[in-house]
């Protein structure tokens, strides 16, 4: 496919696109020529583009239609990647896009070229075939594999100082666990880390009243962190968890009382609980083990999102009808996984995610199933046809 076939009125493939974007090499943070190639392709299609990059981090805005219009439909995706890991591991080019035995191979497949692809070729057809009254925003990040601060954000930042809009937002990540169509994402559990370091006084292994452990302490928060229960679980979301990720000393001698242990854990929370609600039950119980033992215990914490929910209603039953209709599964609502964009976007507008079976994202010969590809364009393309089709 290339942009002169778009010109010429021929459909767009999301194969063919999803190949084109495998070959870029986009690894946080390098653009690699992804968002280049969108640019062209959607510029041709009519709509109007914008490179909204920030601090070295590439971005694409691109508009079909009026500015500000009340009947707004959005997508949102990324074309970052992971690292390749081993590359000798890998029984492709991790670029390469081979297809076999009807999978596309190589790094971003899955995670998520493809589904940028899918939503990219439904627009352009859409807008061609059936040119709506309303505007299709697509927002593309190269840094949601990386920090994000950057990448989602800053296109959010630049909409609102443009005062343009999404009326509603469906991002194009993985959502499906094993079968295409069973799984829309109305929301995601927040995630926080928290680093300990907890302080004692080095000595010998053979006096240890002249020194004072913070090991013992250390572990002591660490077990009392682990076997909390932080809830049972609400309405949309399973129970909180936490994770002790790192307990680490960096003592080589066995007869040395270290003076410092540090540990870290991962929290990823329902809405039960907000990121401040948990950092300072996390300093009250490193408080409670500091009094106990005198070790002095530090917490320093990275939060990297909320916790948030888009009610079950008009978004998610617009996306559940096109996915049945397309795939003949009735889709399941939510809230399980990892963080993604959507994040940021529910802060902006209604926000929920449908895509591909995710289970070979970040894995070596990562990869998709290619009638997946065109049957998530089909859902992309019903789901536009039945927003502009709904009485204003």
């Amino acid at each position: 496919m290339t942009i002169d076939q778009t010109a010429k009125n021929t459909p767009v493939d999301p194969v063919d696109l999803t190949a084109q974007l495998v070959r870029c090499a986009s690894v946080t943070p390098e653009e690699g020529g992804a968002l280049v190639l969108l640019q062209g392709l959607l510029e041709a299609a009519g709509f109007h583009c914008t490179r909204t990059d920030r601090n070295g981090i590439a971005n694409l805005y691109a508009r079909w239609g009026a500015k500000g219009h009340s009947l707004s439909f959005g997508f949102n995706g990324h074309t970052d990647v992971v690292p390749l890991g081993d590359v000798a591991a890998w029984s492709c080019d991790p670029f390469g896009a081979e297809i076999r035995d009807g999978w596309l191979m190589g790094r971003g497949a899955c995670d998520m070229k493809s589904g940028v692809a899918a939503f990219v070729a439904a627009a352009i057809d859409f807008v061609k075939d059936t040119p709506p009254e309303g505007a299709v925003v697509i927002a593309i990040t190269g840094d949601e594999e990386g920090d994000g601060v950057d990448g989602t954000a800053a296109i959010l930042d630049w909409m609102d100082a443009q005062s343009e809009r999404m009326s509603i937002c469906l991002v194009g990540e993985p959502t499906c666990p094993n079968t295409f169509g069973e799984m829309i994402k109305i929301g995601r559990r927040g995630s926080m880390t928290a680093y300990f370091t907890a302080t004692g006084v080095q000595g010998h292994a053979a006096y240890p009243h002249r020194a004072k452990n913070p090991v013992p302490a250390l572990a002591r928060l660490v077990d009392r962190l682990a076997s909390a229960e932080l809830d049972v679980g609400t309405d949309h979301f399973d129970p909180s968890t936490l994770a002790v990720t790192t307990f680490d000393v960096g003592n080589p001698a066995n007869n040395v009382i270290p003076a410092q242990a540090k540990a870290t854990v991962n929290i990823r929370f329902n809405d039960t609980h907000s990121s401040q609600s948990l950092i300072a039950w996390l300093n009250a119980q490193a408080g409670a083990v500091a009094a106990e033992t005198g070790i002095d215990i530090q917490m320093s914490a990275k939060v990297s999102g909320e916790s948030f929910v888009t009610p079950p209603g008009a978004l998610s039953d617009l996306v559940a009808e096109a996915v049945e209709a397309e795939t003949g599964v009735v889709p399941v609502l939510s809230t399980s996984g990892g963080t993604s964009d959507a994040r940021y976007v529910r802060a902006h507008c209604p926000v929920v995610e449908f895509g591909l079976v995710g289970q070979s994202m970040h894995q070596v010969d990562e990869r998709v199933e290619v009638s997946q590809i065109h049957a998530l364009k089909a859902v992309y393309h019903r789901t536009l046809a039945a927003y502009f089709a709904q009485p204003t």
